[in-house]
């Protein structure tokens, strides 16, 4: 079973959290601020983390950054009242691996704590945009001999794909066939002699673009 801290400094959101995600998932800590938060974490060992943006002096990206610092490999998932694109941005540069709001529902976000276990990124669908603008900057700095084996559209499929969109909404997006999708999704695994999409993701996240 998925081991998972909870992160919100309002207990009632921490409950409500717990009652959606208690029968599927392990909760092993709770905390309300950054410093509780970090140890935590760091004493519970979880396989995700489901944190609330802003804490009582802080953010998740102080979390984030004082689990790392003390040794700790987690995933983190945001969520959040907030969908500025300040905010997603933050998080996700200092090592999110997902960022949702709070009007998700119960079994949304089951399905996004499973995924971003799993190695995926996982996103609300309007600020999978905010992250796309973001980093897309980032490909034109240093030279990546891995990144320049794809043609640009490779590399746009290749960036949905690490945040985890389907095919399906990969093909209304770039307004292109499924079937092109998939020839795409297969070239792309290929020439970076990667296995599947959870490698994919690693690979993309190691390079900060998703």
């Amino acid at each position: 079973m998925i081991r998972v801290v909870l992160v919100d400094d309002h207990a009632v959101v921490r409950a409500g959290v717990r009652a959606e995600l208690e029968d599927h998932v392990d909760i092993v800590a709770e905390a309300g601020d950054v410093g509780d938060a970090i140890d935590a974490i760091v004493a519970a060992k979880p396989d995700v983390v489901v944190c609330d943006v802003h804490l009582p002096a802080g953010t998740a990206s102080a979390v984030i950054r004082g689990v790392v610092d003390r040794g700790v490999n987690t995933k983190f998932l945001a969520l959040s009242v907030s969908d500025a694109a300040e905010d997603v941005i933050d998080v996700i540069r200092a090592g999110a691996r997902g960022y949702v709001t709070k009007t998700i529902d119960g079994g949304e976000l089951l399905q996004a704590v499973q995924r971003v276990n799993d190695g995926d990124a996982v996103f609300s669908p309007r600020l999978a945009g905010f992250v796309l603008d973001a980093f897309s900057t980032d490909l034109d700095a240093p030279a990546d001999p891995e990144l320049d084996r794809l043609t640009a559209r490779e590399q746009e499929v290749m960036r949905l794909l690490a945040r985890g969109y389907a095919y399906k909404e990969i093909a209304r997006r770039l307004t292109i066939s499924i079937k092109t999708v998939e020839t795409h999704a297969s070239a792309v695994l290929r020439k970076l002699q990667l296995s599947n999409r959870n490698e994919l993701a690693r690979w993309a996240a190691n390079r900060r673009i998703v």
